[in-house]
């Protein structure tokens, strides 16, 4: 265990940021699935830019990669596209 106040904040906040991490990851997670799974073009292009945002702020705060963030992007804009 941390033996300084320091190391023991630390832990805390990481604790806390990793928890952050993993509810964003996995809402975004569910949000592009739901964007592939959809067959209503309409619907499908009303859903495009919140997962787009939402997977911006995931590359911006360094929860996933950005290029990661773009391929995901370019392949959900492929799939509106070809609905």
């Amino acid at each position: 265990m941390a033996n300084h106040k320091s190391a023991i904040k630390r832990i805390k906040q990481a604790n806390v940021k990793r928890l952050r991490n993993r509810y964003v990851a996995r809402t975004t997670r569910n949000a592009v699935k739901k964007l592939r799974s959809t067959t209503d073009k309409a619907e499908a292009q009303g859903l495009y830019p919140s997962v787009c945002s939402m997977l911006d702020r995931l590359a911006k705060k360094n929860v996933i990669h950005r290029n990661k963030a773009n391929n995901l992007k370019s392949k959900l804009a492929h799939h509106v596209n070809t609905l």
